[in-house]
């Protein structure tokens, strides 16, 4: 065993007393970045190549900084995408929204799809729905100023029309064109406060995480935008706690507008996300 591969194995011990979930990955995955290497490369890195910086880094992760702000990027499909303070950091169970999404998208009979990313963050659902559905017309929308920063820098270069506003009255323009509303809102209930993971809770903005007593009054207001911006037949996708399981599909009503209002499990099958499709009339 090599010098870094003994001071990965001190740092998981570390982290994993700090409570950190993944201590391991999170342990590698800093001394990969340090080192300007792979993880899978951390053995070929020489003794006297070590670098002290490393547990200056560990020491962030074990104050429970977020791995993404400390390495400065996150990993969502095929996406690297650069994160810091001010921006909600991507997290893996999305990705099976998005994947629905996409799927959903490619069923269509549409040649360019239009569709509407809502509360974007870091653009990462944007992005990966722009690079995989590659003939789609992507809209992505967001309130936060220090989140749209980290927006831009993610999106230059691709096709996604980013624009600065409120989901709830974003893109009057576009009302009854579009094929998919995709959105992965505010949902903690503000009850909740106390039981969120240092991590999001002391670093993730306060208007990405939180979202009235029960969590689903962004939800609420989404529901009445999608209606307007979607054409008759258009889906809404909507992510959503595990605990909001049943709840939200109630949302997507009948009376409302909607059909075929459901829930999706995410791969550990709970229930994450849900959607609906605009009636036709």
């Amino acid at each position: 065993m090599n010098l870094l591969l003994a001071e990965v194995a001190q740092a998981t011990q570390r982290l994993a007393d700090a409570g950190v979930p993944s201590p391991r990955f999170d342990a590698e995955e800093l001394a990969a970045y340090v080192h300007g290497v792979k993880r899978g490369e951390l053995h070929l890195v020489k003794d006297g190549d070590f670098d002290a910086r490393y547990w200056e880094a560990v020491a962030r992760r074990e104050a429970r900084e977020p791995l993404q702000h400390i390495t400065g990027r996150a990993f969502f499909r095929y996406l690297e995408l650069q994160v810091g303070p001010g921006v909600f950091v991507p997290r893996p169970e999305t990705e099976s929204v998005v994947g629905w999404a996409i799927d959903a998208v490619r069923a269509m009979d549409v040649v360019e799809p239009l569709i509407v990313d809502l509360c974007t963050g870091s653009g990462a659902i944007a992005l990966a729905m722009a690079q995989e559905v590659p003939r789609s017309r992507v809209h992505a929308v967001e309130l936060s100023d220090d989140a749209l920063h980290w927006a831009r820098k993610n999106a230059e270069g691709s096709r996604i029309s980013l624009h600065q506003g409120n989901a709830l009255t974003a893109l009057p323009e576009l009302d009854g064109q579009v094929d998919l509303v995709i959105s992965n809102p505010p949902y903690i209930p503000l009850t909740e406060w106390e039981y969120v993971a240092p991590e999001a809770r002391d670093h993730d903005p306060e208007m990405a995480l939180f979202s009235g007593e029960d969590g689903l009054d962004t939800i609420r207001g989404i529901e009445r935008t999608a209606h307007r911006l979607l054409r008759p037949g258009g889906l809404v996708v909507i992510e959503h706690a595990d605990t909001q399981g049943g709840q939200v599909p109630w949302i997507f009503a009948e009376e409302s507008g909607w059909t075929d209002a459901a829930d999706h499990p995410d791969l550990n099958n709970r229930p994450r996300f849900a959607t609906a499709r605009k009636a036709t009339p």
